[in-house]
C-alpha cells in the first residue's frame, strides 16, 4: 500500500529542527489510524510532501522504528507496522502502574496546587464533552491525552509521560480504532469525570478505582477488534 493521501500537510516551524516535527506528524497520522498498516513511507515522497530534504525524513523514520510504529527494511522500504497486541498489553500495564501512584500523589497536594490542577482538568474535560456532539474522534483523543498529561505534569513526573507515550503507540492505535464504537466515547468522558470528582474529594481509593475502570475498558474489546480488523493486529 503506498500513497500519502491521508497524511495531513504540515507547516514546519523553521525555528525548530525539522526531524522532530516530521516525527510528530507521522506518529500522529499512524496513531490516529490515518495511515494504515502496510502503508509504504518513501523518503523521497515524504520529502516532497513536507518540503524538506531526505535527511530529517530518515531521522524521523528511525525514531518511528524505535517506537515500533514502522518496520524498516534496509535498501528496500519502510512500512507502517501492524498493531502488536503483546506490546499494547505491556504498555497498558506500565501506564496503569504509574498513574495509580500519580493519583495518590495528586490527592496529597497543597490546597492551592490542588485547586489549580482540578481547574485545568475541568478544562480538558470540557473539551472532551464538546467533542461528543457531533463526535470528533481526533479532538476527543487529543483532549484525553491532555487530561492525563496534566496529571503527570502536576505530579512532577513529566519524563514518565514521555516514556509512557513512547511505549503506547500500539495501544493508542487500538483505542483510535475503537473510539467510533457505540458508547465508547461517552464512556471515556464519564470515566474522566469520575476521576476528577474523586480527585476533588481527595479520595485516592475512588480515584484509583475510576482509573482502573477507565484503563480496563481500553483492552476489553481486543478480541472483537481482531475479528473486525484481521489485517491490523498481530
Amino acid at each position: 500500500m503506498t500513497g500519502l493521501v491521508n497524511l495531513p500537510s504540515l507547516k514546519l516551524d523553521r525555528t525548530r529542527q525539522s526531524a522532530p516535527q516530521v516525527f510528530e506528524a507521522l506518529r500522529e497520522a499512524i496513531i490516529s489510524v490515518r495511515l494504515e498498516p502496510g502503508t509504504v513511507l518513501q523518503r523521497a515522497e515524504l520529502a516532497v510532501h513536507f518540503g524538506i530534504s531526505q535527511t530529517p525524513i530518515r531521522d524521523a523514520l528511525i525514531r518511528l522504528g524505535e517506537a515500533q510504529l514502522v518496520e524498516i527494511f534496509p535498501q528496500h522500504a519502510t512500512v507502517v507496522s501492524r498493531i502488536d497486541l503483546s506490546a499494547a498489553l505491556e504498555a497498558h500495564f506500565l501506564r496503569r502502574a504509574i498513574e495509580v501512584e500519580i493519583l495518590k500523589t495528586l490527592c496529597e497536594m497543597s490546597a492551592p496546587e490542588h485547586s489549580a490542577l482540578t481547574q485545568r482538568l475541568k478544562f480538558h474535560l470540557g473539551v472532551q464533552e464538546s467533542a461528543l456532539k457531533p463526535l470528533d474522534v481526533h479532538r476527543l483523543a487529543s483532549a484525553d491525552a491532555a487530561f492525563h498529561k496534566e496529571m503527570y505534569d502536576a505530579a512532577q513526573v513529566s519524563f514518565l509521560w514521555s516514556l509512557v507515550r513512547k511505549q503506547s503507540g500500539h495501544v493508542d492505535r487500538l483505542r483510535h480504532l475503537n473510539l467510533p464504537a457505540k458508547g465508547k466515547a461517552q464512556a471515556i468522558v464519564r470515566d474522566h469525570r469520575d476521576i476528577l470528582v474523586a480527585l476533588e474529594r481527595r479520595d485516592a481509593a475512588a480515584a484509583e478505582a475510576a482509573l482502573r475502570r477507565h484503563l480496563a475498558g481500553t483492552l476489553s474489546f481486543v478480541k472483537g477488534m481482531k475479528k473486525r480488523f484481521p489485517n491490523w493486529i498481530v
